[in-house]
């Protein structure tokens, strides 16, 4: 008999609130501060590509054209805040997490300097990078697609999202503990609510020593396997 704390979902459920996209008031307590401060991050973001958008369409260059894969002309009605909520609600995925999510779209953005984050790539760039980050620190993870159906796409787009994140991250995935700390405390002076927020650091232990080599070892080897599928 399950307790009140742990509700099932049941698939009906599940099928309606995923498929009616309807952006939830009540906020829940035990949402992880860092899922705020990331949805803080990137709406200020957003605000400021938002005007660059269509310049930077026009002036993306043929090697950037992947990049596009992440555009959708069918935009979720939610706020990034919504949007990474639902993300835990229905996921319940270590705040670490979201701080290595954040960690790729900083080096994505990096490598593919003429990509903007905006309201039409926002969300299917969000579910592409926490799945990603999921795989790569946890043990355990849910399907590509349950992942899809949270994030309001299907299984074969998310799929698709997957490979081409990989080859335009050109694999580069991993994440020391100092790379982590130093994000953590990027992430941390961004909102500054009582003296601050402080992020959850339990990636610090779980990338300690060898405990993660031989997961990231499965990871890289379906990751060559990506790679040659993708060539073929």
């Amino acid at each position: 008999m399950s307790s009140p704390s742990s509700p099932i979902i049941s698939p009906r459920k599940l099928r309606s609130d995923l498929y009616s996209f309807s952006t939830q008031d009540d906020h829940d307590p035990n949402t992880p501060l860092v899922i705020s401060v990331l949805a803080s991050l990137l709406e200020r973001t957003m605000a400021r590509n938002e005007t660059n958008t269509k310049q930077f369409i026009k002036s993306t260059s043929p090697s950037d054209d992947r990049t596009l894969v992440f555009y959708s002309d069918r935009t979720l009605d939610m706020t990034i805040q919504s949007f990474l909520e639902r993300i835990f609600r229905y996921t319940h995925i270590a705040p670490s997490i979201y701080v290595v999510a954040y960690i790729y779209i900083d080096r994505f953005c990096q490598i593919h300097k003429d990509f903007r984050i905006t309201n039409t790539n926002v969300h299917r760039f969000l579910i592409t990078t926490i799945m990603v980050a999921s795989k790569f620190v946890e043990d355990k993870n849910y399907r590509n697609s349950y992942f899809a159906k949270v994030g309001g796409i299907t299984a074969k787009e998310m799929n698709k999202l997957e490979v081409e994140f990989l080859f335009l991250m050109g694999f580069k995935l991993h994440v020391n503990v100092r790379v982590f700390d130093s994000y953590c405390c990027h992430l941390e002076r961004e909102v500054s609510i009582g003296g601050g927020y402080q992020i959850e650091r339990s990636l610090g232990f779980m990338c300690g020593g060898h405990m993660k080599s031989i997961k990231r070892e499965n990871y890289n080897k379906r990751n060559n396997l990506m790679i040659l599928l993708h060539q073929m």
